[in-house]
């Protein structure tokens, strides 16, 4: 008789499609995504409405923290004048970055989830680092000129230029990884756990689920953050000299 273990088969990275036109669609990723930015313009909308300099609600009171750290962060890192549209900018990605990784504390019975985090498919953490880098450099060239924006591929030499240039490729993909790979490692945690007994199941389940919310914020909170320091490069060239 064979006393080896059986073999565990863990499928993670799968997702809900349609073949729809000779494209795969990943269904769960977009409902997620739908979802998440459905509560980011819900709770704005919201807040608008009933927004009270007298007795602020909770909500409002969340808005405006949030705001006025990325405020305080645009203005230490380039100054408000410089990029006021980051503001807004920082502020939508951090919160629908952070409502959409918390999508995982949502249980829904079937495997794979049908709402599960968005940012655990590289293609959507993809399109927003194409967002924020693509934006950063019209803006860039708008402030300062394609010449003068793009004058660093050859800083200090030109012979850094290939090694600049790798680098400056190397932003957006690392920018998307990041935050791909550390929700992605929480999906896979959540497969784990699953291989626990029923009976004890949920202790390490409930744990877990509040360490990946921390976690989600975390990564909000750093993909805001690049965001604000890429922009950074965005400052007229007489403003960057100072």
């Amino acid at each position: 008789m064979d006393s080896r273990p059986a073999a565990i088969d863990i499928e993670v990275g799968q997702h809900i499609q349609w073949h729809v036109f000779g494209l795969t669609w990943n269904v769960d990723t977009i409902l997620g995504t739908l979802i998440a930015g459905a509560i980011v313009i819900g709770l704005g909308l919201m807040v608008r409405r009933k927004v009270s300099a007298r007795k602020p609600s909770g909500s409002q009171l969340f808005f405006e923290t949030v705001t006025g750290a990325v405020e305080k962060q645009v203005d230490d890192t380039m100054g408000i004048r410089t990029a006021p549209y980051v503001v807004p900018l920082a502020t939508a990605l951090f919160l629908f970055i952070l409502i959409a990784n918390w999508l995982a504390i949502i249980p829904t019975g079937h495997h794979p989830e049908y709402v599960p985090p968005p940012a655990s498919d590289v293609n959507l953490t993809y399109a927003l680092a194409l967002l924020v880098i693509v934006w950063m450099y019209v803006a860039g060239i708008r402030n300062r000129g394609f010449k003068a924006y793009f004058h660093h591929l050859t800083t200090p030499h030109w012979v850094m230029f290939p090694i600049n240039l790798v680098e400056e490729i190397a932003r957006p993909l690392t920018l998307a990884l990041r935050l791909f790979g550390n929700i992605f490692s929480g999906v896979i945690m959540v497969s784990l756990i699953a291989l626990f007994p029923a009976y004890i199941l949920w202790a390490p389940e409930i744990i877990w689920k509040l360490f990946d919310m921390f976690i989600g914020l975390i990564q909000a909170f750093i993909f805001a953050l690049l965001t604000i320091l890429y922009f950074s490069s965005v400052k007229p060239a007489e403003e960057g000299a100072h």
